[in-house]
């Protein structure tokens, strides 16, 4: 995955949101009854700072981008929190997202990539200050990749960024030549949530894998804009020890910060830039916290404590799973995660969320 060379080609973000509404209208696969709140989940939002009028430009500006799998979604709480602090906000929906499984076979980085790259220079065009960029898990490879290019972008916003995940990730783009589905519809797996997919064909990790690889390739230089981070010591996805050091080394902002959601050590307490929680609470049955969790308010309304939606696939036996979708009593974690005698869920909410939310706007106050 290579910079996009200019010019930009820029998209009226309304334009752009009302495109994507009529193609998620086309082509979803409806979870619910209530087409029309899942179809607003799914697209790309705005979120204006209530003190800037209408025919005003707001002073600063974000773009978050979602991660593989998921939707826009995924910054319903973290874009009010910042939208009320002055920015204008907008969320993107990443090709082949949104609608079916299916439509990620034929999709590649390349089309991410491009979306973020209009979406971040009209966002640029529509403030009149600086502008950052968030993304999480490969959302944040491709907020890294369009701020290592662009120099106006004043800082970044990753929560699980996908810069490494497991070892044998580089299998990926062999895998996806050989067939397309690790369980191919129809085998009895869940395809897809009112906000999410649950089974991603595998071009889909194959293009993850690729931006992994430039975001990887572009931090062996430093990056010295303020950087928030967020990170789960026990993320079942990512390479956590790679991530802490990317952070000590490479971003080396004096405001930047890591919140590491887990345990202490010697490692982490020679940097002061890094913040340390513990993520097992037993009075909330967590076990530990979850790559997608970090992001949820717990008083979200599909995936906070009381939230609509469960993730009983995680990682258990068919026993265990079934148990969990009867409404058992379950504990929390992240994929594939156990303990005798519990029933695990995916952690999907974040007990931290507002106080991790005054450290972020503290990274960026001005």
């Amino acid at each position: 995955m290579e910079r996009i060379e200019a010019p930009i080609r820029s998209v009226v973000f309304a334009d752009y949101r009302g495109e994507m509404i009529q193609k998620i209208e086309a082509k979803r696969k409806f979870q619910l009854t209530d087409e029309r709140a899942e179809l607003l989940w799914n697209s790309p939002q705005e979120w204006r700072p209530s003190s800037v009028a209408l025919d005003a430009k707001p002073a600063r500006g974000v773009l978050l981008i979602h991660g593989l799998g998921d939707s826009p979604w995924s910054f319903h709480d973290v874009a009010p929190e910042l939208a009320a602090r002055g920015y204008l906000v907008r969320t993107v929906l990443l090709p082949g997202h949104g609608t079916d499984p299916a439509d990620m076979l034929d999709i590649t980085a390349e089309d991410w990539q491009r979306v973020v790259y209009e979406q971040a220079h009209t966002l640029q065009q529509d403030v009149d200050g600086p502008i950052y960029l968030g993304g999480f898990s490969t959302g944040a490879n491709l907020a890294l990749d369009y701020a290592y290019h662009h120099s106006e972008v004043a800082g970044l916003m990753l929560f699980s960024p996908g810069f490494k995940s497991m070892s044998l990730d580089w299998l990926a783009p062999l895998a996806s030549r050989l067939r397309q589905w690790v369980i191919a519809p129809g085998e009895g797996v869940i395809m897809q949530t009112p906000v999410r997919y649950m089974n991603v064909p595998l071009n889909g990790y194959a293009q993850f894998y690729r931006t992994s690889v430039t975001a990887r390739r572009l931090l062996e230089r430093p990056y010295s804009k303020p950087v928030f981070m967020v990170v789960a010591e026990h993320d079942s996805v990512l390479d956590t020890d790679y991530l802490l050091e990317v952070f000590k080394s490479r971003f080396t902002n004096p405001q930047s910060r890591l919140i590491w959601y887990g345990t202490t050590s010697d490692e982490l307490a020679t940097d002061a830039r890094i913040l340390v929680r513990q993520d097992r609470f037993p009075d909330l049955r967590i076990s530990q916290f979850s790559h997608m969790g970090v992001l949820f308010s717990p008083s979200n309304p599909l995936y906070g404590a009381e939230g609509a939606l469960r993730i009983c696939l995680n990682g258990m036996d068919r026993k265990a799973r079934e148990a969990c979708e009867r409404g058992a009593e379950t504990w929390f974690s992240d994929w594939g995660y156990s303990e005798e005698g519990k029933v695990h869920a995916r952690l999907t909410f974040n007990p931290y969320f507002r106080w991790q939310t005054k450290v972020m706007m503290s990274v960026f106050s001005e």
